[in-house]
């Protein structure tokens, strides 16, 4: 599936306030789904020794899915497509890779 095929059908189950001018609950959504990743991989680390099981694996797929909608509606509301993202930032990382600056700091390196 491309993502503007995803982002298209993603965007068919959004159900929240003023959809199409509201930045802020996609935005806030993807904060907290992008914290229940975050919470099962430290819960993995803790418990189990950071052994990823087929079940965590599950759980975390489902949750970076979650994420993924968030992201695709945060991109929606700012009239951005997902393809258009993904291949620009994929420019930057090349582009960073083919002068050396991949690691360091700085959006503009």
């Amino acid at each position: 599936m491309e993502f503007t095929q995803y982002q298209e059908k993603a965007q068919t189950t959004a159900q929240y306030p003023n959809i199409g001018k509201n930045p802020y609950y996609p935005a806030l959504g993807l904060g907290g789904e992008t914290g229940e990743v975050l919470n099962k991989i430290k819960k993995i680390m803790r418990d189990h020794d950071g052994i990823i099981t087929d079940e965590f694996r599950a759980d975390l797929k489902k949750e970076l899915g979650d994420v993924l909608w968030y992201v695709s509606a945060l991109a929606s509301e700012l009239d951005l497509d997902l393809n258009d993202i993904a291949e620009a930032n994929i420019e930057k990382l090349f582009s960073r890779k083919e002068r050396g600056v991949l690691k360091g700091s700085g959006d503009n390196r």
